[in-house]
């Protein structure tokens, strides 16, 4: 009997890992995997109790860490990710309310809004703070200060 509910418990926790994916209740069913194979060499109910939590306990501490390490996906920066924070020039005047203005970065040519709503003029050097879709939200930069 007690191998059964161990066997229940080791699916539950399996089945609770496929749907949730968060490296948690994998352990446990490690947890409930021991405990049920010491029910099936005769353990008492309350050996498999402790060998479940100690078992759980210990995959826990020591393998997620490691998992998480290997599993988690590592996130690389885009190339619009490098625009942010560069200085580029106003090719075409900034104004938010007619929704115009391209500022030049580098070699490219992006549309572009001002992140504070005020119109910038053409030939003014900003910094970009944000990408939206394909426009850059700039602010101007001041000659002579250190940002």
């Amino acid at each position: 009997m007690d191998t059964m509910i161990w066997l229940i418990l080791l699916v539950v926790f399996l089945l609770i890992e496929a749907a949730t994916v968060g490296m948690i209740s994998l352990w446990f069913a490690g947890g409930a995997l021991a405990a049920m194979i010491t029910a099936l060499v005769g353990g008492k109910l309350w050996l498999q109790a402790v060998i479940f939590a100690v078992v759980s306990a210990i995959l826990l501490t020591a393998l997620r860490p490691l998992a998480k390490r290997l599993f988690t996906p590592k996130l690389t920066p885009t190339n619009v990710d490098s625009v942010i924070g560069r200085e580029g020039l106003v090719t075409v005047a900034i104004d938010n309310l007619s929704a115009a203005g391209t500022v030049k970065l580098g070699a490219m040519e992006w549309s572009a809004r001002s992140t504070e709503g005020t119109p910038i003029p053409v030939g003014e050097r900003v910094r970009v703070d944000k990408v939206e879709g394909v426009k850059v939200f700039v602010t101007p930069v001041c000659v002579g200060a250190n940002k």
